[in-house]
């Protein structure tokens, strides 16, 4: 079943156009509604033309049509959230209020992005990297922790795969990327300029390009051919950057063992060999 509807809206709530916002408030305060509402009917009610509701906002949800996002809609009413939202990590709080809090708000960003994920965008990003040559991989600050996660988790396998944190390291690789490449750019934002000019080479070049940046549009996935997302963690957080770190971490969780379980045969002996090799080091 399609959902992921009202997450969806919430996580571009702030960004989108005044007529557009018009139509997401209304629908958020009345989603029980709108599944019954006609695009016309939704498009009276809201006060807008139905190119707003049928074109732009659907576009900006990176839907279909209105017709995705009723079902979206209707998928998400039955549901039950992990908590009740995130929770703010008050200075001073007990240790209690802290493991509760922090542990809350990591699985709520991984609840939120399971909605966010695009079963063929992941598909499609096994598979180009499955045929590639070679992956690169960029990421800047706590993003460079993501970053050599996939890179130590590609080795594993055999596969050959280089992160780089280092913007001139990043520019370096990306232009020895070739037509079968795969450039692999992370950042939670979306607008950090190393990834995008990193990127930006790595195209010039003829690689493919995946994202993994927070929902919506952003020059990072605009210039992605394949575009992952995670939620978005409201600022106001403290523990923003450690919940959008776990959800990134269970993207690329799901993107290797979907490789895996594509390629099992080939690659399940490999991982194999190397847990046994590290096994040898570790005292019984």
């Amino acid at each position: 079943m399609l959902d992921g509807g009202l997450i969806r809206l919430k996580e571009v709530l702030t960004e989108l156009k005044p007529s557009e916002r018009r139509v997401a408030d209304y629908i958020l305060a009345r989603p029980e509604q709108v599944v019954q509402l006609s695009v016309h009917k939704l498009a009276e009610l809201s006060g807008v033309s139905e190119a707003t509701v049928i074109i732009r906002l659907t576009r900006s949800l990176s839907m279909s049509g209105y017709q995705e996002l009723k079902l979206r809609i209707a998928g998400d009413l039955p549901k039950k959230t992990v908590s009740d939202g995130y929770q703010e990590i008050r200075l001073g709080g007990t240790v209690e209020s802290i493991i509760t809090a922090v542990s809350n708000n990591n699985q709520q960003s991984i609840h939120d992005t399971v909605s966010l994920l695009s079963v063929e965008e992941v598909t499609r990003a096994a598979e180009v990297m499955s045929t590639a040559r070679k992956i690169d991989v960029y990421g800047v600050g706590a993003s460079a922790v993501i970053a050599y996660d996939l890179k130590q988790k590609l080795s594993r396998i055999n596969w050959w795969c280089e992160a780089h944190s280092d913007f001139h390291a990043q520019l370096t690789s990306a232009v020895t990327l070739t037509e079968g490449d795969v450039a692999f750019g992370i950042s939670y934002s979306g607008q950090t300029e190393d990834i995008i000019q990193s990127l930006t080479e790595a195209k010039r070049q003829g690689a493919t390009l995946i994202s993994l940046t927070k929902f919506g549009k952003s020059p990072v996935s605009d210039a992605a051919d394949i575009r992952l997302f995670t939620s978005y963690v409201e600022q106001n957080i403290r523990s923003g950057a450690m919940a959008s770190r776990i959800a990134q971490l269970n993207v690329i969780d799901v993107l290797f063992v979907t490789i895996v379980s594509q390629l099992h045969e080939e690659i399940i002996p490999r991982l194999e060999k190397t847990r046994l090799a590290v096994s040898r080091t570790k005292r019984i």
